[in-house]
């Protein structure tokens, strides 16, 4: 059984860091494409990072790019957001995505 787990989440400050942590079951996060995403109150989901399948190669969007990186570790089997620089904007339900399965999201929320 697919399962997805996040955690990590909490209220930072503009300019902080976080890393969120996404762990896996049922599947190999080393050879698939696991996906982060967001979705902040009224606003669509929004496709922040991912991590391509065997390679290992990220890609992020323009609007995270310098400031957050994408990682696995096969040995916990567990995708990882590392998040710097933090703004405001960054405020929102983070989710990590596995073909059709997702996590229940872990809250980030970037205020002074």
């Amino acid at each position: 059984q697919v399962e997805l787990v996040e955690s990590g989440g909490g209220l930072v400050q503009p300019g902080g860091s976080r890393t969120l942590s996404c762990v896996g079951t049922g599947f190999s996060v080393a050879n698939t494409v696991v996906k982060w995403w967001r979705q902040a109150p009224g606003k669509e989901r929004e496709l922040v990072a991912q991590i391509r399948e065997i390679e290992g190669i990220p890609s992020y969007a323009y609007s995270v790019q310098g400031r957050f990186t994408v990682s696995r570790n096969a040995a916990n089997n567990t995708v990882y957001l590392q998040m710097n620089n933090l703004r405001p904007e960054d405020t929102a339900v983070y989710y990590c995505n596995y073909l059709l399965y997702w996590g229940q999201g872990t809250q980030v929320t970037v205020s002074s």
